[in-house]
């Protein structure tokens, strides 16, 4: 999948970042024949097979070849937590390409009350967007990942227990890298089996980046961060999209939604005396009337780092409550893992030096 020339030259290239012509041909220069790479992939991608030594359908000799000369991924789990409710945070290293290194979090889920799982992926090695509300983008962004690397998180998220939802609600804005992204998700729905309705992309919305990913076919549904229903606020707020009106954010909404048939939801993080007045209620509410969509609540999830606060649970009722009252279906998201910082907006690698997760959009916390 990578492309030739990327990366650590002293490193041997993973097998998920060859393509499958540069995997056959590598596997005949270590002795084996064409059809044995496609069995090394199938085996990893969709069996979930993560040590050679286990898969019985090659030779030995090749798979002891194969162990030394092609690793099966290219990331490595440097480190996992638990929260008391189920909920991993793995932390992922990947090799430097062009000098930066690449460490960011991964999440796994377990559904509440179904089988399988929600996996929380990441696009990027630290943000861009500058959210000062998100812990995850204090250090900026160290580099784009590429699509092995997405592709990996699912391959490792899988390993902890079933997925049935998938959630790019990580570290990064996926957007800016959405090449990289609709690759990695195009071996997910199409080898893994994970559908692309059970996909959730979530971004701060550039119109010219949905609107150019609503014509091109991916057909995963669409999150976009609001926060607010005001310019000037949300300048503050997402400092990335100052500048872009938020009209003409809705206006890319409702054209992912004449494309795709897909309502968009809006996410909208609720900060203590800042975002969440009866007034910003009322206010949302009139930028999405007659608009078909929904808005997803999150409580701002606390960070050591930010000098914001979460609203009680009356305050974001009521705010729900206001919204629900002009005919805005709205829904409030249910945290996971606050107490490993895996939560929406906390993710942010200690005592490593390294940032990671999501700017503020949803995170690792339970879709609705």
């Amino acid at each position: 999948m990578a492309e030739p020339g990327r990366g650590d030259a002293t490193a041997p290239r993973s097998l998920l970042a060859l393509s499958d012509e540069e995997l056959a041909a590598r596997v005949a220069e270590l002795g084996g024949r064409p059809f044995h790479a496609r069995v090394a992939r199938r085996e990893l991608v969709v069996r979930g097979v993560l040590e050679y030594a286990a898969m019985s359908a090659l030779p030995r000799p090749l798979r002891e070849s194969l162990e030394s000369e092609v690793p099966l991924l290219s990331g490595r789990v440097l480190g996992r937590r638990r929260a008391r409710d189920g909920t991993t945070k793995l932390l992922i290293g990947f090799p430097p390409r062009a000098g930066r290194e690449a460490r960011i979090e991964t999440v796994h889920m377990p559904a509440r009350r179904s089988a399988g799982a929600t996996l929380c992926v990441s696009t990027q090695a630290g943000c861009p967007v500058g959210c000062p509300f998100c812990a995850s983008g204090l250090g900026g962004l160290s580099r784009n990942l590429e699509a092995h690397e997405i592709l990996e998180q699912f391959v490792l998220g899988r390993d902890l227990g079933p997925l049935s939802r998938s959630v790019v609600m990580g570290i990064g804005e996926p957007l800016l890298n959405s090449d990289n992204l609709i690759r990695a998700l195009g071996v997910v729905s199409g080898e893994m089996g994970l559908g692309a309705r059970r996909i959730t992309v979530s971004t701060v919305g550039f119109p010219d980046r949905v609107r150019r990913i609503a014509e091109s076919g991916p057909r995963f549904e669409l999150a976009i961060s609001l926060h607010t229903p005001d310019d000037e606020q949300r300048a503050e707020l997402v400092p990335a999209m100052r500048g872009t009106p938020i009209e003409d954010v809705l206006a890319a909404g409702d054209a992912w939604f004449d494309a795709t048939g897909r309502e968009v939801t809006y996410e909208y993080a609720l900060l203590a005396g800042v975002n969440d007045t009866p007034g910003h209620a009322e206010r949302l509410a009139e930028r999405l009337a007659r608009r078909r969509c929904s808005v997803n609540l999150i409580a701002f999830n606390p960070s050591p780092d930010l000098p914001f606060e979460r609203p009680d649970a009356a305050r974001v009722e009521a705010f729900r409550g206001r919204l629900a009252g002009r005919g805005i279906v709205a829904t409030v998201r249910a945290s996971r893992g606050l107490e490993e910082d895996a939560a929406c907006g906390q993710l942010r690698l200690r005592g490593s030096g390294v940032v990671g997760h999501g700017h503020g959009r949803g995170g690792f916390s339970e879709p609705p």
